[in-house]
């Protein structure tokens, strides 16, 4: 499929003749081109990230030049097509324009007409391919893994980043929803503007949704739990959105976040059932980290070594029993659980495993409530670091109420400032 990767124009005409003097012509000119008169074996030679541009006839037996036009949409639909057409086909190749083509030539071909036309797209083209290939390795970085349903998911972005088009983000808890949003907006047309966050339990009327969209015009607002917003605002949300679709002017875009699906707000009537319908036009569903179980084990490695870089110490050794204990686990935090249990076993706290944690020693260097004090001022100090401070986080990961922790940094004289991010 990437046999014509170094290929900038692709011409599909049934006529031999035709197709020889096009390509003379565009080698000519500089152009790598390639010919084909039969539909069907072009098409073959297509996939969604070809860096170029086709240029198919209108009439041709079997497979016509709409046909041709259907195809690569469906294949992508930013490749671009120009359509060439007899005269008197004006309103034929309108009809093309408004599925998706490009632009139209009419025949004789005028050679600066057709130059004109690949100057004007061809870059375009490149470009776009160009922002896919740094998108996907951006996707690949922060949405971790190699099971099929997280690649599917890393795809997607690729093909929606750049589209402008409202999204919703589907999933439970942890599994990387507030990541996509951002990686939408980031690698958007419009990353320069506004990236608002809201959230739908703070929306108590309308005007709060008004304000939080015009701070967002020119950019993206990302709404978490839609749901969660009175349903006159929603319906308020779906009118601005139509109405932005019925203009063709786009002033802000809508990156919505649902926890579990949409098809169940909708039956539990916490999500209006017409906004739903506008959204799920580009849609993501993310998968939780128990139905992508082959990711478990290279994840807990990765966020074990990035713990473990942070707090400048060696990776651990891993038991295999322990592995097997992290691949049975259900995982309900999904991701965000795993990496919590990472970030504790890097500091020696061990979740999940089922048993008393035991290191031998060789040799008493020190008295056993020595070593005891020791130990335990070591891991405070390191749940601190890690959490910059933060007494919440602290507390809940290492398992101790607030007032007992206090008790115990202050036994340690352990001070939350000297631990803040600076």
């Amino acid at each position: 499929m990437t046999i014509i990767d170094n290929i900038e124009v692709l011409i599909i005409d049934d006529d031999q003749d035709v197709v020889d003097a096009y390509q003379h012509l565009l080698e000519v000119a500089g152009y790598q081109a390639k010919t084909a008169t039969n539909p069907q074996q072009a098409l073959a030679l297509l996939h969604k990230d070809w860096p170029g541009v086709v240029i198919t006839d209108m009439y041709m037996p079997g497979t016509s030049g709409k046909d041709v036009l259907h195809r690569v949409k469906a294949l992508d639909d930013s490749l671009p097509v120009i359509m060439i057409t007899g005269h008197g086909d004006i309103p034929m190749a309108v009809d093309a324009l408004k599925n998706g083509a490009v632009d139209f030539l009419q025949k004789p071909l005028q050679p600066a007409e057709l130059m004109a036309l690949l100057e004007k797209h061809l870059p375009k083209r490149k470009q776009l391919i160009a922002h896919r290939k740094r998108l996907q390795q951006t996707a690949n970085d922060v949405l971790l893994g190699d099971s099929p349903l997280i690649v599917k998911i890393r795809e997607q972005i690729t093909l929606a980043a750049n589209n402008n088009k409202d999204v919703l983000i589907e999933g439970e808890t942890g599994t990387g929803r507030h990541t996509v949003a951002t990686l939408l907006h980031n690698h958007s047309e419009i990353s320069k503007g506004p990236f608002i966050k809201l959230c739908g339990s703070r929306v108590e009327r309308t005007p709060d949704l008004q304000r939080a969209m015009i701070n967002a015009r020119g950019g993206s607002i990302c709404i978490n739990n839609l749901p969660a917003m009175p349903p006159e605002s929603q319906r308020w949300l779906c009118r601005f959105l139509l109405e932005q679709e019925r203009l063709g002017k786009r002033e802000v875009r809508v990156l919505a976040i649902i926890e579990g699906t949409a098809e169940g707000a909708v039956e539990r009537e916490s999500l209006v059932p017409e906004l739903f319908y506008f959204l799920s036009q580009v849609r993501f569903v993310l998968p939780p980290l128990r139905q992508r179980s082959t990711d478990i084990t290279p994840l807990f490695k990765y966020f074990l070594k990035a713990s473990c870089q942070k707090l400048n110490k060696h990776v651990p050794v891993i038991d295999k029993a322990y592995i097997n204990t992290l691949n049975r686990h259900q995982w309900h935090g999904n991701v965000l659980e795993l990496r919590n249990v990472a970030e504790l076993y890097a500091i020696g706290i061990v979740k999940l495993a089922g048993q008393e944690r035991t290191k031998p020693l060789d040799q008493m260097s020190s008295p056993l409530d020595d070593l005891i004090d020791s130990y335990e001022k070591q891991v405070i100090e390191d749940a601190l670091y890690l959490f910059s401070g933060r007494i919440n986080d602290v507390s809940n990961y290492l398992q101790i109420p607030r007032k007992k922790l206090y008790l115990r940094m202050k036994k340690h004289n352990l001070d939350k400032a000297d631990y803040k991010a600076r």
